[in-house]
């Protein structure tokens, strides 16, 4: 069997860690082995960062939604449970998108969740026998 002679890939794959590990603050840049730790630790980080960021933002629109909602005289709440009864089907993010940049689309569809809401409660009220 033929001799494997490692050192152009050994090279070639300790210079992509290191310049992987670029920016960071000393050993962590120039020592292979302090390099590939914090290089493993930073990929964790960023897979568990960016599964994260959606309930941040999920988090952010509501407190945006709840705030132009309450601002009309509505919890984000019984405004979702009207908008439910409804069957509009708009998503958080569209609803946190028309709050900030168009407060009357919004406010029209605080005014249907109100109407839609009041029959949500007597529905409930109800007992089914």
């Amino acid at each position: 069997m033929a001799r494997v002679k490692r050192a152009v890939n050994a090279h070639k794959k300790r210079r992509e860690t290191l310049d992987a590990a670029s920016g960071y603050r000393g050993q962590r840049s120039r020592l292979y082995r302090k390099a590939k730790e914090q290089v493993t630790h930073s990929l964790v980080y960023s897979y568990r960062d960016r599964k994260a960021r959606k309930g941040d933002f999920r988090r952010l629109w509501i407190q945006r939604i709840n705030a132009a909602a309450r601002a009309n005289g509505l919890t984000y709440n019984r405004f979702i449970q009207g908008l439910k009864v409804a069957g509009v089907e708009v998503d958080r993010r569209m609803l946190a998108e028309l709050a900030v940049n168009d407060p009357a689309a919004f406010n029209s569809l605080v005014e249907l969740a109100k109407q839609h809401a009041g029959t949500a409660d007597k529905a409930a009220a109800t007992p089914a026998a």
